[in-house]
């Protein structure tokens, strides 16, 4: 299965978020899965890819010209796409990924969960999506849900399969129990 993972870059996050994307990386590999991301350096996505690396996984990387420009590409990958815009990024990785979970990140991991939410509703795929939601950081979002969802802005669809999940741990039994049989 190739599990897409968005997450933060940046290298100031907290060592409880470190620990998540490090649980997360080493099931990847153990479960003989592909981990798909962003192929930067930094943050949690270091954190996840070289878990991945060390438990000698598989790692597909999709990185903008942009980003390699300012020298973040990271060695990491076993294969690693260039791109030319953020765009074309995360329709890369849509294309590739099996099922998504996404871990604390910036305003690069909202844009991809909210694209894979759109696309989703959208009809493009009916791919899942787990939110792992480490000490509540989605807490603010969720409720921004309900609001639109409470107001009729926004409207439940069996197509976007969002599942939120309180750790690494969790997201991992959901994708054992609930979703690895169905995206195989």
């Amino acid at each position: 299965m190739n599990i897409c993972v968005f997450c933060a870059s940046s290298p100031q996050v907290s060592e409880r978020f470190r620990e998540e994307a490090r649980a997360i990386g080493r099931y990847i590999a153990e479960k003989g899965h592909t981990l798909v991301y962003g192929g930067a350096t930094g943050g949690l996505m270091d954190a996840v890819a070289e878990a991945v690396h060390e438990c000698g996984g598989e790692i597909t990387g999709v990185i903008p010209e942009v980003i390699v420009q300012k020298g973040r590409e990271s060695s990491l990958p076993t294969a690693l796409f260039r791109v030319g815009t953020m765009s074309e990024r995360k329709d890369m990785m849509k294309e590739y990924a099996d099922v998504f979970v996404a871990l604390p990140g910036g305003y690069g991991t909202l844009d991809e969960v909210f694209d894979v939410l759109a696309s989703g509703m959208a009809g493009e795929h009916d791919k899942p999506l787990v939110l792992v939601n480490t000490d509540d950081y989605w807490g603010y979002m969720l409720q921004q849900f309900q609001k639109m969802h409470a107001e009729g802005l926004a409207y439940r669809s069996p197509r976007v399969r969002l599942t939120v999940v309180q750790s690494a741990e969790e997201a991992m039994r959901e994708i054992e129990e609930n979703l690895s049989g169905e995206v195989q």
